[in-house]
């Protein structure tokens, strides 16, 4: 079954420095995936892939401040 099918959503993984990042997908190991795409690899060492939360797209104005 393709991505495109299944609803995608809003991920916010934590950082070991306190941050946080977003992405999208239809799951979080797909919203990870697409982390790897965009940042260095020296960028992902600082997320933790098992440390995520799925927020409505709605409420992405309250963890704005705590995007790194």
């Amino acid at each position: 079954m393709s991505s495109f099918n299944s609803p995608h959503h809003i991920y916010l993984f934590e950082m070991k420095n306190g941050k946080e990042k977003l992405a999208y997908g239809a799951t979080a190991q797909d919203a990870f995936e697409s982390l790897r795409l965009r940042l260095s690899e020296q960028e992902m060492q600082l997320i933790l892939p098992d440390k995520y939360i799925r927020i409505p797209q709605r409420e992405l104005q309250k963890h704005v401040h705590n995007l790194g």
